[in-house]
């Protein structure tokens, strides 16, 4: 962006020691957009002063972060908000400048190779069996304990980088995959579960009247690829002392896997160093539940 007197006059009072000047000077360079990013990161190159620098530092993630607040309410809005798209704006929470093509190439390559060994005479389980040894034993895909401790367990790049996910960002990349290949397939609210049900090809996902559990086949643990019987939840949910809700076996709509994604997220930034990042990520949330 051409610099002009008012943004120059901004960029002088960065270091001003009075908080509200500096939230004042904060929300007017917010309010020129993303092209002002590059006059920021130039001005953070030619100071000297740390406490300046981590000032600007500040200013450029509220631009990403407004103006990923506005991609987030499009998506939501949107009438077939895409999972893979939304788990990209996730990861751009943290890395804003991900570059989105490496990573729908890497989703390509295992549809493609998941694509190759189907065909329309395999039964649901044996769809299954195919996607779970194409992503764990092929892809190498593995899943590790939910923790809150390293945030890129929860971005999908990441996850594909290092083939190393916590249940939620394996469960996603499962269903992207699922879709991607119009397999009836999609992640439950089971408790403490990340599980994929099975369904009916004539599943009606519209009608949301239906009791779903009698339509599903099967499900799949999506951290290993581990299929269970409906015996096998039903003694699971036993152990837990709760009964079979019918809610449970209601497919999660992508807004609430994407919503879920970013409270899960949040829990990594509970400390006071990073607390703004915790508030900024539940207000993503509610974008999604409002």
């Amino acid at each position: 962006m051409q610099e002009t007197k008012e943004l120059n006059a901004l960029f002088t009072l960065i270091d001003d020691p009075d908080e509200l000047v500096y939230s004042s000077v904060t929300e007017r360079l917010v309010a020129y957009g993303k092209p002002v990013i590059p006059n920021l990161e130039h001005l953070w190159e030619t100071t000297p002063n740390q406490a300046v620098q981590e000032r600007i530092e500040m200013i450029i993630h509220r631009l990403h972060f407004t103006d990923l607040q506005q991609d987030l309410t499009e998506w939501k809005n949107s009438s077939c908000p895409d999972l893979l798209f939304g788990a990209l704006l996730v990861a751009k929470f943290q890395y804003p400048e991900l570059q989105t093509t490496p990573v729908i190439q890497d989703i390509e390559k295992i549809r493609r190779n998941v694509w190759l060994e189907l065909n329309s005479f395999l039964t649901p389980l044996e769809q299954a069996n195919v996607l779970s040894s194409i992503i764990y034993n092929y892809y190498h895909l593995k899943g590790i304990e939910l923790k809150y401790d390293n945030p890129d367990e929860f971005f999908i790049h990441k996850v594909l980088e290092s083939k190393k996910g916590n249940a939620i960002a394996n469960s996603i990349i499962y269903q992207i995959l699922c879709e991607k290949l119009e397999i009836n397939a999609r992640l439950i609210q089971i408790p403490k579960q990340s599980l994929i049900a099975f369904y009916h090809s004539d599943t009606d996902f519209v009608d949301t009247t239906q009791y779903y559990r009698d339509q599903i086949h099967f499900f799949v643990d999506a951290t290993n690829g581990q299929a269970y019987s409906h015996n096998d939840i039903e003694t699971y949910l036993n152990r837990l002392g709760k009964t079979a809700e019918p809610n449970y076996f209601t497919p999660r709509t992508n807004r609430a896997i994407i919503s879920k994604l970013i409270k899960e997220l949040s829990r990594c930034f509970n400390n006071a160093e990073n607390q703004y990042k915790q508030e900024e990520l539940i207000q993503l949330a509610n974008v999604l539940d409002e």
